[in-house]
């Protein structure tokens, strides 16, 4: 899945849309997400990643070996992280329209 940007920089929150369906049924096509790049990293976290210059949503997994992002829909293979990769921040929040769909993470 890629993310389209809505603008980041700095150490700020940042909103980004999301395209595509690898994270579906949590973060669906068209939904914006809002990612904290100071937020601290931890196995389990919804993270956006620069992966060899694509942006990419995902779980972050870390293990002894390499880390790795793995998705929700089953249809899509988890991504061994090897460099270059760079976190860019841990989702925090879902936004939308409807009350039901906003979903705040941390």
């Amino acid at each position: 899945m890629e993310v389209s940007g809505c603008g980041s920089g700095g150490n700020e929150p940042f909103a980004l849309q999301v395209v595509g369906d690898s994270m579906a049924p949590e973060f669906n096509n068209g939904q914006v997400v809002i990612v904290d790049p100071a937020f601290a990293v931890t196995s389990g976290a919804f993270v956006v990643v620069d992966f060899g210059g694509e942006i990419i949503l995902g779980v972050y997994q870390s293990s002894e070996d390499q880390p790795r992002l793995t998705f929700l829909n089953p249809g899509y293979e988890a991504l061994t992280l090897v460099q270059p990769y760079q976190i860019k921040g841990v989702v925090i929040q879902r936004a939308g329209r409807r009350r039901v769909e906003r979903k705040h993470y941390y």
